[in-house]
């Protein structure tokens, strides 16, 4: 008897990412609607959004193990476990909880040599760059409200040269702890602005639009950069590709 699960069900999409990556993608038995796996991935039934799932579809695929991810899916979590399922719940929030936990699930499902190899190179991929001159950076998570970045954003920032113009927020976990005014954001003086609306598409002529932000000097230069959501907002292996648009927008800048 296999002792690792066998129909593992994913309503995160870093986890799915993450299982696909270290050949334990057979083993899933659904995936949540904001993951796109790899055209070679063979087709899972996508059973939930991120707030949202369909309970009774996971059920029927039987699955051993259901992997959820942050507080937002906290209620999902306990309605699972109620109806009988085994459930993992993560809630990772910096670069070292994220690579915790991407091990803990390569241990999960005993794959943790393939896990390893790729948290290697995670690490190596992430390495921090030495910048004469730090760009001072504002990362939108969310338009209305205003919503700053979550802590592992404003680590890949100043991993990648800049300076994170909200610090003392990023450590904040839950998004409305980290609402600031858009005065607030003014008084910081950000040179480049990256945003990720968290699904909605974004519309870099909305904040250069917006009252008093003209004089900022991001929006004079034109420094407006949406992040794809899979690759700043997903705590898993794609933040090394998040992490690669930011040093190179921060080059440009320099």
């Amino acid at each position: 008897m296999n002792r690792h699960p066998q129909r593992i069900v994913c309503l995160s999409a870093e986890a799915a990412d993450w299982l696909w990556r270290i050949g334990a993608w057979e083993r899933v038995a659904g995936i949540s609607a904001f993951f796109n796996p790899p055209l070679e991935a063979s087709p899972k039934p996508r059973v939930s959004g991120f707030s949202s799932a369909n309970l009774e579809q996971i059920v029927q695929l039987r699955p051993d193990l259901v992997i959820t991810f942050s507080d937002v899916q906290a209620k999902l979590a306990v309605e699972l476990m109620r109806r009988g399922l085994p459930v993992l719940a993560t809630n990772q929030r910096t670069l070292a909880e994220i690579e915790n936990t991407l091990a803990l699930l390569a241990r999960v499902v005993g794959c943790e040599a393939a896990g390893e190899k790729l948290l290697a190179e995670f690490r190596e991929r992430l390495a921090p760059v030495t910048r004469a001159v730090r760009p001072r950076v504002y990362f939108e998570e969310w338009n209305n409200p205003l919503i700053s970045g979550i802590g592992w954003v404003g680590e890949l920032i100043e991993r990648a040269g800049g300076e994170d113009v909200f610090p003392e927020l990023r450590h904040r976990r839950a998004a409305m702890e980290r609402v600031v005014l858009p005065a607030q954001v003014c008084a910081t003086r950000p040179e480049i602005i990256f945003a990720s609306w968290c699904g909605k598409p974004f519309h870099a002529a909305e904040i250069s639009a917006r009252p008093g932000w003209e004089q900022l000097a991001a929006v004079r230069s034109g420094r407006i950069h949406e992040l794809p959501g899979e690759d700043i907002l997903q705590p898993g292996f794609r933040l090394i590709h998040g992490f690669r648009q930011i040093k190179q927008h921060l080059e440009a800048a320099a």
